[in-house]
């Protein structure tokens, strides 16, 4: 570094060897995460001068400083843009995923009335749980599809007007849930789980894209988790209101999956005074005025220039390269890691059994030998534990670094399910194990939710640049529901035939996946998008 500009900051020598022609290429490369072209002869190594082209950050190959990061603290206004995108999407999210648990009995009654008037016969239990494994599982099919379209809705329509775009199929599903019973339509009830689906789906992967870019490094974990934070609220909240006290009898039902419009409203109220996301106005649109507004907006503060200096660089990078698709993500060792990473913890966070504990709780705890009220006590007490433990995460996710909590969680989440398992073999001749099954299910809930639950949901915006994040995000949303596709459908016809033997199942899966955990899942703890870009473009190498 030969001296300052009037700024301050330190400019490079036409003689330094930054100033090579192929500095922009070199730039480029370490943004998007593309290895260099050429090959090499020789054995790779730690030091990072092995390789063809260096692997800068931005920061690296502009000033040549100590890294910068964009430090910021939360202010109204960003406050009021997280609230505005989480409090309505992952709000439908969750709530759409519990809504279904305490008025389950209710909703199995009234399914058979209506196939008994149909049909003139009484359908037997097996009709009746096979198709509330539909109801259950088109949800997740929904998501799937949502999930799917996610990277084309991001980038078409933006993530703001994308999140906006989603609350038209929660206001379909609310017009087929209240038609339902006076309809006596069981297709209507399934036609509104696909719809709720559809929204979640894109809600899953929108919003935490949102929260990743308009967040400053230093809280973009925090950030993030508040997505599954608020998940886990709105399942308690549907949990609440589906005793049968409140909404989840008879006649109160269609009200309670109705409701639903509530957080839609608040969302369509609240959302359109929230600004775009920064990086997809600048990156994706080319709007640099209106990128550095919305910037300026989010920070209350006019002191945005080297964020946005640091956004235009990268915006300059995307340039020179095509667009990332889903070819390129498989093919370029430097994307395929990532991506790889991304579908693993999506997979690890249903595969572990979170969702059958969740939809079927009831079931575990009238299994434990709980009588149907003390059951449903039971499951808004894990749900309250699921809440607090997720607002503990939020605080330590910064501290103790994204690997850690995902390590600890699985390892506590494998002893808890081992003793689940065995305390539900005794709890039909014992009461002390059924007292131990409340005990081990909160002792998963609190596992999960320290790292494995609110994670993989941020995970895919850290790990994958501008370009190449919509197309990943399609791509793990997709795996994250159609895991949750496969344990709705399946738990409880294999429930049935195995009785508590199938959380050995989930067992064998936590396992699996603590192992990949350990050896693949890189720290994002602190780290820019530049940085981690540029690690797994180093990996690729080796």
């Amino acid at each position: 570094m030969n001296g300052d500009d009037d700024d301050g900051v330190g400019f490079v020598a036409e003689s330094h060897y930054l100033k090579s022609p192929s500095i922009v290429q070199q730039q480029a490369m370490a943004l998007l995460q593309v290895p260099g072209r050429e090959g090499r002869e020789g054995s790779m190594s730690s030091n990072m001068s092995d390789l063809d082209v260096p692997i800068y950050s931005s920061e690296n190959l502009t000033t040549q400083l100590p890294r910068r990061q964009f430090k910021g603290g939360l202010n109204g206004k960003l406050v009021f843009a997280i609230s505005a995108a989480s409090l309505g999407s992952a709000f439908q999210h969750g709530y759409s995923t519990g809504v279904m648990n305490n008025p389950q009995m209710v909703l199995q009654k009234w399914m058979k009335e209506v196939l008994s008037q149909r049909n003139g016969e009484e359908p037997d239990s097996t009709t009746i749980t096979l198709l509330w494994s539909v109801i259950i599982s088109i949800y997740c099919v929904g998501g799937m599809i949502g999930g799917l379209i996610t990277g084309l809705i991001a980038e078409k329509l933006g993530r703001k007007i994308g999140l906006l775009f989603s609350n038209i199929f929660i206001i379909l599903a609310a017009i087929c849930t209240a038609t339902a019973k006076p309809t006596s339509s069981i297709e209507l009830i399934i036609i509104s789980r696909f719809l709720t689906g559809l929204n979640a789906g894109l809600n899953a992967g929108i919003t935490p894209m949102y929260l990743a870019e308009i967040s400053p490094t230093n809280l973009r974990g925090a950030v993030g988790s508040v997505y599954q934070l608020v998940i886990t609220i709105s399942i308690l909240v549907s949990q609440i209101l589906g005793i049968r006290s409140v909404f989840g009898n008879e006649d109160s039902w269609p009200i309670l999956l109705t409701l639903i419009l509530i957080p839609c409203i608040f969302q369509l109220a609240t959302f359109p005074f929230c600004p775009e996301s920064p990086k997809h106005l600048l990156i994706s649109k080319g709007q640099e005025v209106e990128a550095q507004r919305a910037l300026i907006w989010l920070r209350c503060t006019h002191e945005v220039h080297e964020e946005m200096e640091q956004m235009k660089s990268e915006a300059e990078a995307m340039k020179l390269v095509p667009k990332v698709t889903v070819i390129d993500l498989i093919v370029n060792g430097a994307l395929r890691q990532p991506l790889i990473i991304s579908l693993m913890v999506m997979l690890a966070q249903q595969l572990s059994g979170i969702n059958a504990v969740i939809n079927f709780s009831t079931d575990i705890f009238t299994t434990a030998g709980l009588s149907e009220t003390n059951s449903t006590g039971a499951t808004m007490g894990i749900g309250l534990v699921n809440v607090l433990m997720t607002l503990v995460s939020v605080v330590l996710i910064e501290r103790a670094g994204r690997k850690t909590l995902l390590t600890a969680g699985f390892i506590g989440m494998i002893f808890s399910t081992i003793l689940l398992t065995v305390a539900l073999t005794f709890s039909k001749e014992s009461a002390v194990a059924s007292i131990f099954c409340i005990v081990f299910v909160v002792l998963y809930i609190i596992t999960f939710a320290t790292g494995p639950g609110s994670i993989p949901w941020f995970l895919v915006s850290e790990l994958f640049s501008q370009s190449a994040r919509p197309t990943a995000a399609s791509l793990a949303v997709f795996t994250n529901w159609f895991a949750n596709f496969l344990v709705g459908l399946t738990f409880l016809p294999i429930k049935e035939a195995i009785d508590s033997n199938v959380f050995i199942i989930f067992i064998v899966l936590q396992i699996l996946f603590l192992i990949f955990i350990w050896k693949k899942v890189p720290e994002t703890k602190n780290k820019s998008i530049e940085e981690i870009s540029a690690l797994f473009r180093q990996k690729s190498y080796e």
